[in-house]
């Protein structure tokens, strides 16, 4: 079987859809991917082909900035590529409105790689939910008024969409949260699947990770691992930054890639950094400061790291929510509501955070996440897994095959 992987290619999104491909390729399957032309070295790092966007109409197509603007070149993009490498099913990410309408112009499956948590309508419960934000239906809605959009900009306005009410799940919806982040009691529509958190990162330069390292132990004060997603117009986090690590007793690595515009306070003990990577750099933490965005809270937890969160938009108050209720993270608030250095410590010394955070990244890690989510690929698909060297074929592409074979033994 042919995949086309078309995730965003920021980290969080393009990450989990690797680790999917990676093992789908383990399977025999034929697995490239499609992204912006800065995700070429990722790609090569994972061992999957790779197919620059731009070079089928599709600037800024696959920007988790850009998600909503460039939905058409999006979708230009992934029908172009994909009918030129001939796939048979796509998988790609939440956000992805484009993808999910090439796939059907193309008539062919695609699953949706998703968040921590789930980010839009449960089927039913959940009513009493906090919001920390949008409502759920208000997230709903502004999703749905896109993809309607794009649908009739697209020319596919006129008929049903396959997926009925809810398009936004595409085939398959692949979490890669644990069943205690969704609201108690809710119920998650039918086509969501929990996998698992999907983990994979690009291999670090070891000569960059040692002289982290050396930074890091020169100063001998213990680390904070920081990564901000988006602010989403909210207050900047970099006010309390400075405060919590200026002449206190942490120092902090803040991680660049989402966070625009640092502003570290001299003398303040932050080491700025703008890796593909954290895992080495959480590792080397004792506590993790997020956003509340899916890629850091996951590798938190997988490592058995306690959280302090500070939510903006998108699904990071959603997760924050769910993680403050596992008991696995703090709040972490913006504006002057207590000392934030001792916020830090009062976290870091709480056995009781620290040792529930272990346990559900202890289940997280025992989920295989990889093969659980081939598993749903294949499924959908319609196949199932290859004998060892041999690549499946979906069901409507083998029985074309049989009939051509059958034709030529005829007319032999």
């Amino acid at each position: 079987m042919k995949i086309l992987l078309c995730p965003l290619s920021d980290g969080g999104y393009l990450y989990p859809a690797i680790a999917a491909g990676r093992e789908l390729r383990r399977r025999g399957h034929d697995v490239s991917v499609l992204g912006r032309s800065t995700a070429a070295p990722v790609a090569a790092d994972a061992g999957l082909p790779f197919a620059a966007a731009e070079e089928y109409g599709g600037h800024r197509a696959f920007s988790a900035t850009w998600w909503g603007p460039n939905g058409a070149a999006q979708y230009r993009a992934t029908v172009r590529a994909a009918r030129e490498t001939g796939a048979d099913l796509l998988v790609t990410s939440v956000l992805c409105n484009g993808a999910l309408l090439a796939a059907e112009t193309l008539d062919i499956p695609v699953v949706v790689i998703g968040l921590a948590a789930h980010l839009w309508d449960y089927r039913s419960g959940g009513d009493d939910e906090p919001h920390l934000g949008r409502t759920r239906r208000s997230r709903t809605d502004g999703c749905l008024g896109l993809y309607s959009d794009l649908r009739e900009e697209a020319g596919l306005a006129g008929r049903a969409s396959r997926w009925g009410a809810e398009p936004l799940l595409g085939d398959a919806l692949l979490l890669r949260g644990d069943p205690e982040l969704e609201y108690p009691g809710a119920e998650l529509p039918e086509r969501i699947r929990h996998v698992g958190p999907l983990s994979w990162e690009p291999a670090p330069d070891p000569a960059e990770a040692g002289a982290i390292g050396d930074h890091l132990s020169r100063n001998g004060k213990p680390v904070v691992y920081v990564h901000l997603g988006r602010f989403f117009e909210g207050k900047t986090l970099w006010p309390r930054l400075n405060e919590a690590f200026t002449g206190g007793p942490f120092q902090a690595v803040v991680e660049q890639g989402r966070s625009t515009d640092p502003e570290p306070a001299p003398g303040a003990d932050i080491l700025l950094v703008r890796k593909r990577w954290m895992g080495p750099l959480v590792d080397r933490a004792g506590l993790v400061l997020s956003s509340g965005t899916s890629a850091p809270v996951l590798a938190a937890l997988l490592r058995g790291r306690p959280l302090a969160l500070s939510p903006n938009g998108s699904e990071q108050p959603l997760l924050t929510g769910a993680c403050l209720r596992a008991g696995v993270a703090v709040h972490f608030p913006k504006g002057p509501a207590g000392d934030a250095s001792a916020l830090l410590e009062s976290a870091w010394r709480d056995e009781g955070l620290r040792a529930r955070a272990r346990v559900l990244g202890s289940r997280l890690a025992a989920m295989d996440s990889a093969a659980r989510a081939a598993d749903a690929v294949e499924r959908v698909a319609g196949v199932t897994a290859p004998p060892a060297g041999a690549a499946a074929v979906p069901p409507a592409r083998a029985a074309a095959t049989a009939a051509t074979a059958a034709t030529a033994a005829s007319a032999a």
